[in-house]
């Protein structure tokens, strides 16, 4: 699959917004303290990709009621499911200059009764994007920072109707905010999840 910027301007995957909050004094004390210690803009792109996918439980998984979406308030609870996991880790990796992109996937879930859009991001180094997804690990899930081949946490399966989004956005999908924003609790946003974009 062939990424496609829905911004043709790189700027775009560089600012800040009400859910990418990177100016905000929570992500810049984070991304600061990620900073320490890292050698390069690799190194830090995976410190932050480590912490948001181990430190940050998916809240599907952690049965945590709450709903986040803003990447400040991410880091600050600790929970988020797919979509605020990507926000935050967009937060951090922008707060540090490198440009990143939002992307999606269509899954299914419920053991298949259903699909539900997946959210991830894509960073840009040498010229190209490359995804990774900070959903976090967990059984049969075991995704990993990689600039050389996708370590993703799911691969869609076409003929279950899943497929990859090419597009990269620089703010989240409506659909997907949408969602977020309208759900009292975690048990009615898995309700109201996007099943296609």
């Amino acid at each position: 699959m062939e990424p496609i910027q829905q911004d043709p301007d790189l700027s775009a995957y560089l600012a800040a917004d009400e859910a990418i909050d990177h100016d905000h004094p929570l992500v810049r004390k984070t991304a600061a303290r990620l900073a320490m210690g890292v050698v390069d803009s690799y190194d830090y792109a995976r410190a932050a990709f480590e912490y948001v996918r181990d430190t940050v439980p998916h809240s599907q998984d952690a049965d945590d009621p709450r709903v986040t979406w803003r990447a400040s308030d991410v880091l600050e609870q600790r929970t988020g499911i797919c979509y605020a996991k990507a926000h935050a880790l967009a937060a951090l990796l922008r707060a540090e200059d490198i440009p990143t992109a939002l992307c999606y996937q269509r899954l299914t879930y419920d053991g298949g009764a259903g699909h539900c859009v997946h959210g991830l991001v894509a960073v840009r180094f040498n010229g190209a994007w490359h995804r990774q997804d900070p959903r976090g690990n967990k059984p049969g899930v075991d995704a990993h920072f990689s600039l050389d081949g996708e370590r993703l946490a799911f691969v869609p399966d076409a003929a279950a109707g899943e497929r990859d989004y090419p597009t990269l956005y620089a703010t989240p999908h409506p659909a997907v905010l949408d969602a977020l924003r309208a759900a009292p609790d975690r048990p009615h946003l898995w309700r109201t999840l996007p099943a296609a974009l």
